[in-house]
């Protein structure tokens, strides 16, 4: 049996108590307390322990926003305490939602910062965040930058004047260099920003930081053009959206043009590829809000066809993917997959570090027309 739950501060339990309960489990007490007024709604988890002195300004708690939520010393992210959770359709005439859901600006902004817990459902069989995971957290980042720099429009990620002329934003290529995996529980800070690429493009870069050690653990760089998104056509950047994003470009790079992997993919062919994987559909989950799949999904598919050894016994340390053509819900796809060693890094004691280098495709099985060339290096696990 479902139970579908419209407003949260109708919900009625026993003897009619709608406004606040109490519940006793195991010695703890955990109070809710709804309250209704001018369109208002709110949820407050006031402590896990009942008492009200524990409670704190959800400017002051920890200082952080972590997805939307304010934590306090949660025992998932390794420390002790109890948590508060806060959630409003309107936090006062003075806020808005963008500003406590979302992020913040830093350095003149120029930079989004915003801050993410890893989640259970986000980790895979090693128990650290998949690279989908930290795909996602880039492009959520990337959204929320446009949504709250007073540019964004209803589109997914489109500015005003780009909506007005039906225009969106499509990745044609994103390389990503990770020094570390995140666990569960952990919470990064994701930082990014903008610059003109070419005259008709725009790259955006990311770093992400472990917010304990503060150290960077993944960086991040990318290519965007624009496509009508009737005719699906790649259009020339208009004068008009030059005016609205120009403001916010930063002459700064996450990854040094000398270091970014600018080596031609090569395309594989039935010969040349080691390993096809076949019959691949895309879901309609699959599918993002501008009526294509989501660019994150072809890792998943891109995986299909490496080894299970390499799964299993390595990290994958790098990812390059070069966007070719879009992919609907109609199309069945292949993957596939060439291997060789190569030596990734260096070390004192032992000469050079072993590694695996990946060369994929992603192409249509009816026709054969390429969709993403990925090219991916992977390292063996300590």
């Amino acid at each position: 049996m479902a139970l579908m739950i419209r407003d949260v501060c109708s919900l009625h339990y026993p003897n009619n108590l709608s406004k606040t309960e109490t519940h006793e489990k195991e010695g703890q007490i955990l109070k809710f307390g709804c309250s209704k007024g001018h369109g208002n709604e709110k949820l407050r988890v006031i402590s896990a322990s009942g008492s009200k002195n524990n409670s704190k300004s959800i400017d002051t708690i920890n200082g952080k926003k972590i997805n939307g939520v304010h934590v306090e010393e949660y025992p998932h992210l390794g420390q002790r305490g109890n948590v508060v959770i806060v959630k409003s359709t309107e936090l006062g005439s003075s806020s808005s939602n963008h500003s406590y859901l979302l992020g913040n600006f830093v350095d003149d902004r120029f930079v989004y910062r915003q801050s993410f817990v890893i989640r259970s459902y986000e980790i895979g069989p090693d128990k650290t965040a998949t690279m989908e995971t930290i795909m996602n957290l880039l492009q959520e980042t990337a959204l929320n930058h446009v949504a709250n720099s007073g540019v964004g429009s209803n589109g997914f990620g489109a500015t005003r004047e780009m909506s007005l002329r039906k225009l969106i934003w499509v990745v044609t290529r994103i390389h990503i260099q990770v020094e570390q995996y995140s666990s569960w529980g952990d919470v990064v800070e994701i930082d990014t920003w903008v610059d003109a690429a070419g005259k008709n493009g725009m790259r955006r870069d990311w770093i992400i930081r472990d917010s304990n050690t503060h150290n960077i653990i993944t960086k991040a760089t990318s290519t965007w053009v624009i496509m009508n998104r009737e005719t699906r056509r790649l259009s020339k950047i208009p004068e008009q959206v030059k005016a609205e994003v120009q403001p916010f470009y930063i002459n700064r790079s996450a990854i040094p043009t000398a270091q970014i992997d600018s080596d031609k993919i090569e395309k594989l062919n039935d010969e040349t590829a080691q390993i096809i994987s076949s019959g691949l559909a895309p879901r309609w989950s699959d599918m993002d809000a501008n009526q294509h799949v989501n660019n994150v999904k072809y890792i998943g598919w891109i995986l299909e066809s490496v080894p299970i050894n390499v799964l299993e016994d390595c990290n994958l340390m790098s990812l390059t993917l070069e966007y070719r053509r879009e992919c609907r819900l109609s199309n069945v796809l292949q993957s596939m997959t060439t291997l060789r060693e190569i030596e990734t890094a260096t070390s004192d004691e032992n000469g050079g570090i072993r590694g695996t280098e990946c060369t994929h495709l992603i192409r249509m099985e009816a026709d054969r027309a390429e969709v993403v060339r990925a090219r991916s290096i992977w390292q063996p696990k300590q």
